[in-house]
């Protein structure tokens, strides 16, 4: 990794908002690709920030800081107003009940709509009905195993369930009763790119 990216990673999980984003344009103008610089700098982060959620270390407004800086860094890579008149399908996006952390989501989300995705977030702290899931506490487990049943019952079989964050990364998509688990937030994106036809998701 190079040094602006250490020094990235190192901004992001201090939460210094303006840093980041002094670095990340600075990444830009040496032609780092926004792939490389999510990969290697947001989600390198995010995973220093996930190992410090404990009883012990797990502090609410250094969190803050750091989701804060970490979604300025994702828009400035990402602008919004992408053109959507035509996108190549639809994906639903939602941090399951009892689970309020919504970076990563709000990562994938990004990137989705970067990729011509329609994207229809149903925000955190959701209901089962979703089906690109991110969870960062273990808990919600049960929950994303009744996603599936929940989908089939409305009648959306054969919609993909996806899921992420760094709970559910730990598991495999069998445990978790889903058809995809990404290790990052490119992986959902990839894998959405490379069905058939897309998805389509509760239109």
């Amino acid at each position: 990794m190079d040094r602006n990216l250490n020094l990235l990673v190192a901004s992001l999980v201090d939460g210094d908002r303006e840093r980041c984003l002094e670095l990340a344009r600075e990444l830009i103008c040496q032609a780092r690709q926004p792939a490389d610089i999510v990969t290697g700098g947001i989600e390198v982060a995010m995973a220093t920030l996930d190992r410090k959620c404990t009883a012990e270390q797990f502090n609410l407004l250094e969190i803050m800081l750091a989701g804060r800086a970490v979604m300025a860094v994702t828009h400035l890579l990402f602008p919004a107003g992408i053109d959507l008149s035509n996108p190549r399908s639809s994906v639903v996006t939602a941090v399951l009940e009892g689970d309020i952390h919504d970076i990563g989501k709000s990562i994938v989300k990004t990137l989705l709509a970067g990729a011509h995705f329609r994207v229809v977030d149903c925000g955190k702290d959701t209901p089962v009905a979703a089906v690109c899931i991110s969870s960062l506490i273990s808990s919600v487990i049960p929950l994303v195993r009744d996603v599936k049943p929940a989908l089939a019952a409305a009648g959306l079989s054969h919609v993909k369930v996806l899921a992420g964050g760094a709970a559910l990364k730990q598991c495999s998509a069998d445990i978790l009763g889903v058809d995809f688990v990404g290790q990052t937030a490119f992986d959902a994106v990839n894998y959405v790119a490379a069905l058939p036809g897309g998805i389509h998701a509760g239109r």
